[in-house]
């Protein structure tokens, strides 16, 4: 598909710092940032955004925790290619004693990406899979209460930092979770789906009326389209639809996932690929239904799965990109180290060395889609024509810098140097 509905050829009028028209001036125009989210995982950097010499311990796991020696290296790797952050806000390992939760050193982290420039999304306000062990034997009335005040307490103490969250996480299966028992599940199965979801939104929108709340599921089947369609029939504000790609059991390919995104695209909401995995080692085996039962004690990265993933990657990016429905893609996970399940799914080795397929990725965000520092001229009307991705650019002369952000109803600018 072509990614021409994200370009723009912009008209923007240059004034001088005293805003006088900069006419026949030489220029030099380029790219800063992306409108489009290109994100990660950010769960490998709380421990560098918190100062701590070793990773710290979590009380579950939390799906990434690559070892402290590499951190400076990945952290130029990752800012170099995202633009959006997640991090994690699962219940057992953000509260393992009920009232302790761990507040301040998420925000540290959060803070140290915002400082960095990257947005950034908390992920999840409501989920059953690690829910905290001390909530399992609550009356459901008291679960639905604590569920409640945990929201409210995290998205109005991140508000500013975290505006975006993941509000509840896998409800279609929620109700009838049956690996282990779980608060979250039995107030599931007590109130309903469309309730649990309406609980989630009402208290984050309360807490926050301008974040943007994503309903998020790795169930892409008609049972989600379904509970979509019953929730908002109950009036609950979505803001996006996430849409969950682990794919450790092979690439999908082209036609399978754009035929899957139309059908959520009839809701006429924004789609974010949430989680997006592709392996560059031996392929899980086709028959595991759940992804969490395959664990083996090496999965390593081989020189024929990293060809595969770095082709994978560009056509995946490609053709989702190329979908007027989706405005996000996050991929789970920057490094091998301390990856989910173990799998060989990053886009740089173990050993902090990037794969094949961070650089064909690069030459995606920051080749193919960027406009890099490009020498222009004013015209007599002291006029430039840019063409380029849907962002932010810098226009420079003499030392000045002139910010313009340019993409769709954003055609026409006025760029003034400071």
């Amino acid at each position: 598909m072509s990614v021409d509905h994200r370009r723009v050829t912009a008209q923007v009028t240059v004034l001088d710092s005293f805003g006088n028209p900069a006419r026949n001036a030489d220029v030099t125009v380029e790219q800063l940032s992306h409108d489009f989210t290109f994100g990660n995982i950010g769960f490998d950097f709380i421990p560098l955004a918190n100062g701590e010499t070793e990773q710290a311990a979590a009380a579950e796991p939390v799906f990434g925790g690559a070892g402290s020696a590499g951190l400076p290296e990945l952290e130029t790797m990752w800012l170099d290619l995202f633009n959006t952050a997640t991090l994690p806000f699962y219940w057992r390992g953000f509260e393992p004693t009920r009232g302790k939760p761990d507040t301040r050193r998420l925000l540290r982290a959060a803070s140290w990406f915002a400082e960095r420039g990257v947005a950034v999304k908390g992920h999840p306000l409501t989920w059953h899979t690690l829910a905290p062990e001390w909530l399992t034997g609550l009356p459901v009335a008291e679960i639905e209460r604590l569920q409640r005040e945990r929201i409210r307490r995290e998205v109005t103490g991140f508000s500013g930092v975290i505006d975006s969250w993941d509000a509840i996480n896998e409800v279609v299966i929620m109700p009838v979770f049956t690996a282990e028992e779980n608060g979250i599940t039995r107030l599931a199965r007590s109130i309903g789906r469309v309730p649990m979801i309406q609980l989630a939104f009402e208290e984050a929108r309360a807490s926050n009326p301008s974040a943007t709340l994503v309903l998020n599921d790795f169930d892409l089947s008609s049972d989600y389209e379904a509970l979509i369609e019953g929730a908002l029939e109950a009036g609950i504000a979505v803001d996006a639809i996430g849409l969950q790609t682990h794919m450790h059991q092979g690439y999908w390919g082209e036609e399978t996932m754009l035929a899957m995104v139309d059908r959520f695209a009839r809701f006429g909401l924004p789609l974010h690929l949430t989680e997006t995995t592709l392996l560059s080692g031996d392929l899980m085996p086709p028959g595991i239904v759940d992804l969490n039962d395959y664990q083996i004690p090496s999965w390593p990265s081989t020189p024929e799965g990293e060809g595969r993933q770095a082709d994978e990657v560009v056509r995946h990016y490609r053709s989702l990109v190329g979908h007027p429905a989706v405005q996000a893609i996050t991929y789970w996970g920057l490094t091998d180290d301390g990856a989910w399940l173990g799998a060989p799914g990053g886009l740089v080795r173990a050993d902090g060395t990037p794969k094949p397929s961070f650089h064909a990725l690069r030459s995606l965000i920051k080749g193919e889609w960027w406009l890099p520092g490009t020498t222009m001229r004013t015209d007599h009307d002291a006029r430039l024509t840019i063409t380029g991705f849907f962002g932010d650019y810098v226009i420079k002369r003499d030392g000045q810098s002139a910010p313009v952000s340019l993409g769709r109803g954003r055609e026409t600018a006025t760029a003034r140097f400071r």
